[in-house]
């Protein structure tokens, strides 16, 4: 799918992001509650960005979702629904956006990054998940067995929208992230599990965190409401393991080049999870 807009070069799309105010505000403070919590359940939500620093970061959202699909080196992932192709994902968009590379890599995201892996963090990967109107939901899985390199990470979802269970909130399963699951063809958790787990939502209010361990279990529904559910997802590793950025999406653009979606699905991760539609 082409983009609506002539393809900026990477040097146009940093000097539209170079007059954005680099970080919005956020909390960070993480108390010793809050790690007993997370180190027993596997998540925790946070307060992260004030009323200033959601209008700033939901600008920057607007900006990237019409950034051209054929780009210098991001992804736009689209996925086909009922009232006909929408945007579903933007991944690997730092290099490219001043504001959300400083959120991302300095302040407070870092800092609760950190404390949750116990030790200083490097952001792994972003992304951009929109869930727009009508948009597809996630099967259950977790998300090691996406992650290659790495041993030791965490993941978080900054709420861009109010996340309800109506615009599909993510679900997850408290205390079960000792260990890696079985998985399925898609790599995503067998039914027998899927089963026997208790799933239970998370709604999380617009400029909230949920913070969830690399192997706890979540899912998330489609979006079954009239307004859409956008979240930015960075994910950390622990700085002693590298800086493996870099890598990682060079290890995802040669197995999508190598690999197949399953028929009639958008393949948007290096495992099945994603319910969306094809376009093609």
């Amino acid at each position: 799918m082409q983009g609506h807009c002539a393809r900026p070069s990477i040097s146009d799309v940093s000097q539209l992001s170079s007059d954005i105010q680099p970080e919005p505000s956020a909390a960070t403070a993480v108390s010793p509650a809050d790690l007993e919590h997370f180190h027993a359940t596997g998540w925790l939500l946070t307060e992260t960005l004030d009323a200033q620093g959601l209008e700033q970061l939901r600008s920057w959202m607007d900006e990237i979702a019409q950034w051209p699909a054929a780009g210098d080196g991001w992804m736009h992932h689209y996925e086909l629904t009922d009232e006909g192709p929408k945007l579903c994902r933007s991944e690997n968009l730092i290099p490219f956006h001043e504001g959300l590379r400083t959120l991302l890599t300095e302040g407070a995201l870092t800092e609760v990054a950190s404390a949750l892996l116990g030790s200083p963090a490097a952001l792994y990967k972003e992304k951009v998940n929109y869930k727009l109107s009508g948009g597809a939901g996630y099967s259950p899985h977790q998300d090691a067995p996406a992650y290659p390199f790495i041993d030791s990470h965490v993941s978080c979802m900054v709420a861009i929208d109010d996340s309800t269970a109506e615009n599909g909130c993510l679900e997850v399963v408290s205390a079960h992230h000792q260990s890696i699951l079985d998985t399925d063809d898609s790599g995503c958790i067998t039914q027998e599990i899927v089963d026997s787990l208790q799933w239970d939502p998370v709604e999380v209010r617009a400029g909230q965190t949920l913070w969830f361990h690399s192997r706890t279990p979540h899912r998330s529904g489609p979006n079954n409401s009239e307004t859409a559910r956008r979240a930015l997802y960075p994910t950390y590793n622990a700085l002693s393991e590298g800086d493996l950025r870099d890598e990682y999406y060079e290890h995802k653009l040669a197995e999508f080049a190598a690999g197949e979606a399953a028929e009639g699905r958008v393949r948007v991760s290096l495992i099945g999870d994603f319910q969306g539609r094809s376009v093609v």
